[in-house]
């Protein structure tokens, strides 16, 4: 028998749910420790390898060095391992089912976000990688790859808010429980940072492919 849960919408089936054995403070300092240590690395290897680099163009790096391993390794292990999500005790499994509290599809095998997290963890995720190394060595790729990723990340995260709002105005679906904290922590304003950054990178990227077509037929 499953064990009781308190995702919505109310009386959604999860199949062998199991509640996480990890407390909602400690998997959230995991995750904030672990993109630290991500980050840390990722400006020495950067600086010691271009010390003349930008602030500008060093945000850049750390961005897409921090979305490398959450599309690669969080969104890659939900892809593959989707169905017995419920059932793990794995720290990352745990991870998506407290993240799961803002939308339930995570945890019934919803083909939209298992499709959408796929695509993400397979194809931006070592793409970021790369990209962060061309941004180091100022490769003449960088901005043809820069536009790539945001405009993947921005259409993946719109189609994501875009399908959940559908549910809720048509159906009157809610995937996420009621509390604030949830909601608007959570499913706004995580997700919303891959709304704003690739919004910003792409018109960054769309300035330099400008220039550069104008410097060219100068």
């Amino acid at each position: 028998m499953n064990a009781p849960h308190s995702y919505y919408p109310i009386g959604v089936e999860i199949p062998n749910y199991a509640p996480n054995e990890r407390s909602t403070l400690t998997l959230i300092s995991i995750f904030a420790v672990t993109s630290l240590i991500v980050l840390t690395a990722a400006k020495a290897l950067a600086t010691n390898a271009n010390p003349h680099i930008t602030v500008s163009e060093l945000s850049k790096v750390l961005w897409f060095t921090l979305c490398g391993p959450i599309h690669l390794f969080l969104e890659g292990y939900y892809a593959l391992n989707f169905a017995t999500l419920p059932s793990s005790q794995h720290i990352l499994a745990q991870l998506w089912k407290e993240y799961s509290m803002s939308d339930s599809r995570y945890l019934t095998s919803h083909a939209f976000v298992m499709s959408m997290e796929s695509i993400t963890a397979w194809f931006w995720g070592p793409l970021s990688f790369v990209l962060a190394y061309f941004i180091v060595t100022n490769n003449p790729f960088r901005h043809p790859l820069q536009i790539i990723i945001s405009m993947g990340q921005l259409y993946g995260d719109i189609l994501y808010y875009g399908t959940c709002a559908f549910d809720f105005l048509v159906y009157g679906i809610e995937y996420s429980r009621p509390e604030g904290y949830y909601f608007y922590g959570y499913f706004i304003f995580l997700n919303g940072f891959w709304i704003v950054i690739p919004l910003l990178l792409i018109a960054d990227s769309v300035r330099a492919c400008g220039r550069a077509f104008a410097e060219a037929s100068g």
